[in-house]
């Protein structure tokens, strides 16, 4: 299991709905940010609510929403769910509580 080093939560603890997204149910998902997507978001992990069905671009877009530094990263970064791989598209995801979101940009090395 990953341990990225700092938490912060977001967002409220409670699932459900609620009339700002359109009804849909929400959960709380762990996001891991790594190397330079945690330097744009100034962290290394946090909760966020997201809705439980959505495509993994919309995932992307609310993430950017709450760290917008990182939409420079965009055409670069590694996106994994639950620790598979997802491209970022019109692939629907399925969230369940708890989910790990991880962020990861290219690594170079030498």
């Amino acid at each position: 299991r990953l341990s990225p080093g700092r938490r912060r939560r977001r967002g409220p603890a409670a699932e459900g709905s609620s009339p700002r997204d359109g009804g849909s149910m929400r959960c709380q998902v762990s996001v891991l940010y790594f190397a330079r997507s945690a330097e744009l978001a100034g962290l290394r992990c946090e909760t966020l609510s997201v809705p439980r069905e959505i495509t993994s671009l919309q995932l992307w877009e609310e993430i950017v929403k709450v760290h917008p530094r990182l939409a420079i990263i965009r055409d670069q970064v590694v996106f994994a769910v639950r620790q598979e791989y997802v491209l970022l598209g019109d692939q629907l995801l399925v969230l369940q509580p708890g989910d790990e979101v991880a962020i990861i940009p290219p690594i170079s090395g030498g």
